[in-house]
C-alpha cells in the first residue's frame, strides 16, 4: 500500500502542516502549468485548514476549487457543501478563486449527472490536490457502504468523473441520502491525495479499513488499497 502517515500530537499542528502542504502543492501546480485545481470535501474537520488557507497570499485566481461531493440540496439549505466552502475557504484573498459546485437545477442527482460530468471534464487535469475525509462508517466523499451506484463509482479504470449516489439512510447520512460524488477514477487523477481524520474513533475505523478488503462494506478501502497513487493520511487526537 502506498500510504504515508502524518500523525500529530494535536490538531493545531495538523492544521498548520496540512495548510502548508496544500499551499505548496498548489503553488507547484501553478509553476508547472500556469493553473491549479483543488478538490475539497465538506465537514467540520477540514474547516480550520480552509480558513487558514483562505488567508494565504496564493494566486487564487489561477486555482480552481471544486467539490469532491455534494448532498442534493440547494445552496441555501442545510448540509450544502457548496455553501460551506463559500463560507470557509472562499473568503479573504481566496475569494478570487473560481469555484465549481456539483448541484444542478435538476430534480435528482441522476438527472444532473451528465451536466456535472461535462463541467468537471473541463477542469485542468491532473488535479493538484484532493482533500478527503472519512466517516465512522468507512465512507469517503459520498461513496457510502452498499449505496446504489457505488460499484460503478468504485471502478478505478472507468472514464466517469461524477456519479449520482443514493445512500442507505443511517445516522451518518441523515436524511440527505441523494448525493453526487467524484468517482474513484476521478480521485485517482489527483497528483496529491490527502486523507484527513481526527479522533480516536476515526483512527480505529482507519485501522479496521486497512485490515479488511471489502470495499463495498468500507469504501475508504478503495482509496487506501488501490496501489496506483500515494495517499497521505493526516491524523491528530
Amino acid at each position: 500500500m502506498m500510504i504515508e502517515e502524518k500523525f500529530f500530537p494535536n490538531r493545531e499542528r495538523l492544521v498548520q502542516a496540512l495548510t502548508n502542504d496544500c499551499a505548496s502543492k498548489l503553488q507547484q501546480g501553478i509553476r508547472e502549468n500556469g493553473q491549479a485545481s483543488f478538490l475539497v470535501s465538506g465537514g467540520s474537520t477540514p474547516e480550520p485548514v480552509y480558513r487558514e488557507l483562505s488567508k494565504r497570499p496564493l494566486p487564487w485566481s489561477d486555482i480552481t476549487v471544486a467539490l469532491v461531493d455534494e448532498r442534493w440540496v440547494e445552496k441555501n439549505e442545510s448540509g450544502s457543501n457548496h455553501a460551506f466552502i463559500e463560507k470557509s475557504l472562499l473568503q479573504n484573498v481566496a475569494a478570487e478563486a473560481p469555484f465549481l459546485g456539483m448541484k444542478t437545477p435538476h430534480a435528482s442527482a441522476a438527472e444532473g449527472e451528465a451536466d456535472c460530468e461535462r463541467a468537471y471534464s473541463e477542469l485542468p487535469r491532473p488535479f493538484d490536490v484532493c482533500i478527503l475525509g472519512m466517516g465512522s462508517d468507512g465512507h469517503t466523499a459520498s461513496l457510502f457502504p452498499h449505496a446504489e451506484g457505488l460499484e460503478a463509482a468504485l471502478d478505478a479504470s472507468g472514464s466517469q468523473l461524477c456519479k449520482a449516489i443514493i445512500a442507505q439512510q443511517t445516522e451518518v447520512t441523515g436524511s440527505h441520502t441523494e448525493r453526487m460524488t467524484l468517482t474513484l477514477a476521478a480521485i485517482l487523477q489527483a497528483r496529491d491525495i490527502k486523507l484527513l481524520i481526527t479522533g480516536e474513533e476515526k483512527l480505529k475505523v482507519y485501522r479496521q479499513a486497512l485490515l479488511g478488503s471489502d470495499e463495498l462494506e468500507m469504501p475508504i478501502r478503495s482509496i487506501l488499497k488501490q496501489g496506483l497513487k500515494a495517499v497521505t493520511v493526516y491524523w491528530a487526537p
